[in-house]
Parts: C-alpha cells; sequence; structure tokens
C-alpha cells in the first residue's frame, strides 16, 4: 500500500506562501545566514525499532521534484507481534525561507487519490507523561480503507495545526534564524471488516517507539 507526498496547490498554499513571504522578509532585514542545526540524516533511521522491521520504499524523482530540497523517508515496517504493517513518511526541510515548505497531507492523499472519509484530532501521551495532539484521518481508495496520523514537529514542539506551525514557523524565524522543521506521518491499512481499534492500536504502538528517537533527526 503507497501513499505518495504529491501535492495540490490549494488556498492554504496561498496562506503558507504569505506567512513565508514576510519570514523572509525578516530574514533579510536581518541580513544574516539561516542558522542550521546540525542531525542524523533520514537514511540513518533504524530499520529495526524494537520488533518492528522496516523495508524502504523509495520516492520516484517526480516526487522528490515536487517536494524540493529536504530530507525524506519512506518506509514499511512490521512485526510479527501484530497483523497491521505501518508506512512511516517523514519530510524534514531544512529550510523554508525560499519557498520550500511542507507539504499537508490534506493536499497530498486526495493528490494520490485517497479521499478523507472522517477528521479529527487525537491526543497522544508521550513516555514522559507529556501529551500531544495529532491529526486522525480515516481515508479510501476505492475499496481500500487506511488510517492515517500525523503531525508537525519542530525545534521540540509538537502540533497538529498547520496554520499553528506556520505561525511558529516565522516566530522561530525572527527568535532562532531557523525555519527548519518536519512532518511526521504515520498510515495503517484497516482491513476488510473495518478493525479500526486494532489499526490505532498499531499506529499508537509503532509512534510510542520512534518518538524518543524523532529528535536525533528532527532537531530542537
Amino acid at each position: 500500500m503507497s501513499f505518495d507526498p504529491v501535492v495540490r496547490f490549494s488556498c492554504r498554499a496561498i496562506f503558507v506562501l504569505a506567512l513565508l513571504g514576510a519570514t523572509a522578509v525578516i530574514l533579510h532585514r536581518h541580513n544574516s545566514p539561516e542558522a542550521l542545526v546540525g542531525r542524523r540524516s533520514l537514511s540513518s533511521f533504524p530499520l529495526q525499532i524494537g520488533l518492528w522491521r522496516g523495508g524502504a520504499l523509495p520516492l520516484t524523482p517526480a516526487e522528490l521534484n515536487v517536494l524540493g530540497p529536504g530530507d525524506f523517508l519512506m518506509r514499511e515496517y512490521r512485526t510479527p507481534r501484530l497483523p497491521e504493517p505501518v508506512n512511516l513518511y517523514i519530510a524534514y526541510f531544512p529550510s523554508q525561507r525560499t519557498g520550500d515548505t511542507i507539504h499537508s497531507p490534506k493536499d497530498c492523499l486526495p493528490g494520490a487519490g485517497w479521499t478523507p472519509l472522517v477528521s479529527g484530532r487525537l491526543l497522544i501521551r508521550n513516555g514522559d507523561g507529556s501529551l500531544m495532539s495529532v491529526n486522525r484521518y480515516i481515508v479510501g481508495r476505492d475499496l481500500s480503507r487506511a488510517l492515517v496520523l500525523y503531525w508537525y514537529q519542530a525545534h521540540g514542539r509538537v502540533t497538529a495545526s498547520e496554520y499553528v506551525a506556520k505561525i511558529r514557523l516565522v516566530e522561530d524565524a525572527v527568535r532562532m534564524n531557523r525555519t527548519d522543521g518536519a512532518l511526521v506521518r504515520v498510515v495503517v491499512p484497516l482491513a476488510a471488516d473495518g478493525q479500526l481499534r486494532s489499526a490505532q492500536n498499531t499506529a499508537l504502538a509503532f509512534i510510542a517507539k520512534i518518538q524518543p528517537i524523532l529528535g536525533q533527526f528532527i532537531p530542537r
């Protein structure tokens, strides 16, 4: 099961471009190179995470051309303890100053033929006891159904809102001279009998495994 990250242009893109334009003006006035923070490449993201074993799902040249300059990962992970595989997609942009922005799954999933059927938010408890809010979608294409959980992550913060992420981008551009950030997306297929609870438990179990190591690849 493949979930392409290709984006469609929309009014959200206009909003994002306006924010990035304001950011570019602010950074230009600062007249200083953007601060780039050391991090591990997503190519070194573990293939083995506990009992989960991953396999690469390479992005096509056309997809990479649409995504623009950045560091991207697309894999499918499986564990013998759970029936459903997990599709993991991470997109990290070291700079969004020049308009190379994170593409929202609200655009890319419909662009790949997946129709949102149910949407909302889900609170997830981290290992340290804190809560993070993520987007929760059920999508369909022909007879296939899938559960999609995704969030935006940058500088030690997680948010479900695309707009909040962009506002923080502008704030951090001024405060830290940084516009880097990432999207993390987890997809689990739903069985024909619609085992949503099982799929969600699988997604949450996988997120609990990757959350402690994401900071190595998405810097604070």
